[in-house]
């Protein structure tokens, strides 16, 4: 098994990566927004009372510039502003976790600046646009946790469809890779992974609005999932996860009825809302932050009065 040593100059995370697994299996995850000036500039001090107000209600784990933050649309140099931010507005409540993507050459890079930057994982978004054999998957993951003593969660999206094969290759060589995200729902390779790994891994549910998908989920391992509706009601979000890990089954559907089908119904309307609705969310929930940065499209005003109505019953 390879085993990674911190550079001189980096400091040392809180967590070891199977505390990281741990703490990020044992509670609800939080993919914090992204804020945004109207111009589109980052909106630091917006941000940062974001994740301080996020902080109050007990995530697992943040995970700064993923996804539901607009990953893909922030330069480099911004996503390590946002890790640096959110590591301090959040003061050690919960671990966080940095992003890293593109070609390997940049993720490893990212890899050890957000790691720098005093983040306590790292999160592997799908490599840019090529298609990827296994064996390219796995260099690219295995350089990424060769490059940093964090534990890394990879996301299974994409072009990033990761085999069991490869999979158990990783966990054998590397004791810092320590999480699966799933963004297919990919139940044989879950349900797999989960029979052969066990607790050796921390097992997330990673679909656009992912409270659909908890309950199924739980039973396939996936302990937590990444909720972004709680950037916007987070005490909701909370109520719901417990739930789920008490299998409370009324109350779950109750729940879905009464407020996450209506917000489908508006997500699905066009392509992007997953990410573009959770912003109109803060608006709706009066925490605006910001619009969402091309290529995503905000919400037509129609459709953010029909969200604040929706939003008002959770509140």
């Amino acid at each position: 098994m390879i085993r990674t040593h911190p550079h001189p100059e980096t400091p040392v995370s809180s967590y070891s990566p199977d505390q990281l697994r741990s703490a990020l299996g044992a509670g609800l995850l939080s993919f914090p927004v992204t804020h945004t000036r109207a111009d589109l500039s980052f909106d630091e001090a917006g941000y940062r009372d974001h994740v301080e107000h996020l902080s109050g209600f007990g995530a697992a784990g943040l995970f700064a510039a993923g996804g539901t933050g607009e990953f893909p649309a922030l330069t480099h140099e911004e996503v390590l502003a946002i890790v640096r931010a959110t590591v301090e507005a959040n003061a050690g409540k919960s671990p966080v976790v940095g992003p890293v993507g593109y070609g390997t050459a940049t993720a490893v890079a990212m890899a050890k600046e957000v790691e720098a930057a005093g983040a306590d994982g790292v999160f592997v978004l799908p490599p840019y646009l090529n298609e990827l054999t296994q064996d390219g998957l796995y260099a690219h993951v295995a350089a990424v946790c060769r490059a940093t003593t964090l534990g890394v969660v990879v996301y299974h999206r994409a072009n990033a469809r990761f085999t069991a094969r490869t999979v158990a290759r990783l966990v054998a060589e590397f004791d810092n890779f320590i999480g699966f995200k799933d963004g297919i729902c990919d139940i044989d390779l879950l349900a797999t992974l989960h029979a052969t790994h066990g607790d050796r891994l921390v097992y997330v549910g990673g679909l656009p609005t992912a409270e659909t998908y908890a309950l199924p989920y739980l039973e396939l391992g996936a302990t937590t999932y990444s909720s972004a509706i709680f950037n916007f009601a987070p005490a909701w979000a909370m109520d719901f996860y417990t739930a789920v890990r008490a299998h409370d089954r009324a109350a779950v559907y109750d729940k879905l009825r009464e407020f996450v089908i209506p917000y489908l119904d508006i997500r699905d309307r066009a392509a992007g809302y997953p990410v573009s609705i959770v912003k109109a969310g803060m608006t709706a929930a009066g925490r605006s932050a910001g619009p969402v940065r091309p290529p995503l499209t905000d919400l037509t005003a129609a459709e953010l009065a029909e969200l604040t109505d929706l939003v008002k019953r959770v509140l």
